[in-house]
C-alpha cells in the first residue's frame, strides 16, 4: 500500500506537547490524526469542545498552494489580504511556502491560520493538519474546476497515453491530484499503463516546474493542471504552441480555502465573510484566475469525494506521524 508521508520534525513535536492533554480523549475521528475528533461526521476536525483551545491570534496568516513564483501571488493576493484585515480587525500576512508539505506542517503546529490548499493536498491537510476547507472559487454562474492534462512537447512522437510506456513522464508531487495521484489511476485504468512499471517517473514538485520542463523539452511527457496552464498563458510565460495535449480527464474541483480547526468560531465567522464579500471586480485576483469571479461554498464530504476515491484507487493511506 502507498503512503503519503508529512514530514513534521520539531515544529511538531512543540505542537504535540502543547494540545497533548486536549487531544488525547477518546472521539470518533474516522480518518483524522489522533490530535483531532469528527463527532459530527462531516469528514474534519471538529472545533476543540475546551474553549481554552480556541485560537484567535493577533496576526492571521495566509498562504497560498506552492507555485513557481511565490513573490508573483503575494502582490496577486494583496488586495484579498487587505480586504480580510478590514473586516476581521486583525493583521493578515502572506506566508509564501516552497512546498506543500511545508504548508501542511504550518498549519498542523498551529502557524498558519488561513490557507489555498491544492486539490490533492485537501485530504493530507484535513487529516493531518485540521484544516477545514469551506471555499473555492467559481465563475459568476457558479460552474468551477478543471482538468488533468498530459502535455508533451510540440514535436513529440507521442500521440497518445499508449506511446508513453518505457517513456518518463513528469509529476508534480506524490499529493497533487492532477499532478500525480489522478494521472496514476487513470492511466492504469484506461490504458493498463502502471507508474514506475511501464512509466518511469520524476517529480518535479510545481506544476509550472512540469509546464516549463514540457516547454524546455526536459521532459518526455508531464501531468499538469490545465488551470495552472491557462494563468501561465495569460501571463506569457508559455505559448500554447509550445507543447501538445494527449489527454484531457474530467473536471475535477479547483483548489480550496479553508482554515485551521481550532480558530475562535467569531474569527472563523469573519474570516468567511471575508471570502464571500471580496469584490473580485477590477481586483488582481480576477487578472490572475481569469476564468474565476467569485468564492463559493463547499463541503469536503461532498465535494472532494471524488478526490478521495481517486485515492482509494491507488490505495493511498495517510500517514501523518
Amino acid at each position: 500500500m502507498k503512503r503519503v508521508k508529512l514530514l513534521l520534525h520539531i515544529t511538531c513535536m512543540v505542537f504535540l506537547a502543547m494540545t497533548g492533554t486536549a487531544n488525547s480523549q477518546e472521539c470518533p475521528r474516522g480518518s483524522l490524526d489522533r490530535l483531532y475528533c469528527d463527532r459530527d461526521g462531516d469528514l474534519v476536525a471538529d472545533l476543540p469542545q475546551n474553549q481554552n483551545d480556541w485560537r484567535d491570534p493577533g496576526t492571521i496568516i495566509f498562504s497560498y498552494t506552492p507555485v513557481e513564483d511565490p513573490i508573483v501571488y503575494a502582490r496577486v493576493w494583496d488586495g484579498f489580504i487587505q480586504h480580510m484585515s478590514n473586516v476581521t480587525g486583525h493583521r493578515v500576512m502572506f506566508f509564501p511556502v516552497q512546498s506543500y508539505a511545508a504548508q501542511y506542517e504550518a498549519m498542523r503546529s498551529g502557524r498558519l491560520h488561513v490557507a489555498g490548499i491544492n486539490v490533492g493536498g485537501n485530504p493530507v491537510a484535513v487529516n493531518c493538519a485540521g484544516y477545514v476547507p469551506f471555499t473555492m472559487m467559481a465563475a459568476n454562474d457558479g460552474s468551477f474546476g478543471y482538468e488533468m492534462e498530459i502535455i508533451v512537447p510540440a514535436g513529440s512522437p507521442i500521440q497518445s497515453p499508449a506511446d508513453l510506456k518505457g517513456k518518463t513522464m513528469a509529476f508534480t508531487s506524490p499529493t497533487s491530484n492532477s499532478g500525480f495521484k489522478a494521472p496514476s489511476a487513470l492511466l492504469n485504468s484506461e490504458f493498463n499503463l502502471v507508474v514506475d512499471r511501464d512509466i518511469k517517473s520524476t517529480f518535479s514538485g510545481k506544476h509550472d516546474n512540469s509546464i516549463l520542463g514540457v516547454v524546455n523539452r526536459d521532459y518526455e511527457a508531464a501531468a499538469v493542471a490545465n488551470s495552472v496552464l491557462t494563468r501561465m498563458i495569460a501571463r506569457n510565460t508559455v505559448n500554447p504552441s509550445d507543447y501538445r495535449t494527449i489527454y484531457r480527464s474530467p473536471t475535477f474541483p479547483t483548489t480550496s480555502y479553508g482554515h485551521a480547526h481550532n480558530l475562535h468560531p467569531d474569527l472563523v465567522n469573519k474570516i468567511k465573510d471575508a471570502f464571500y464579500t471580496f469584490k473580485w471586480e477590477g481586483s488582481a485576483l480576477e487578472q490572475e484566475f481569469v476564468e474565476d469571479d467569485k468564492f463559493i461554498s463547499i463541503t469536503y464530504k461532498t465535494d472532494w469525494e471524488v478526490i478521495r476515491n481517486i485515492d482509494s484507487a491507488n490505495n493511498i493511506s495517510y500517514d501523518c506521524k
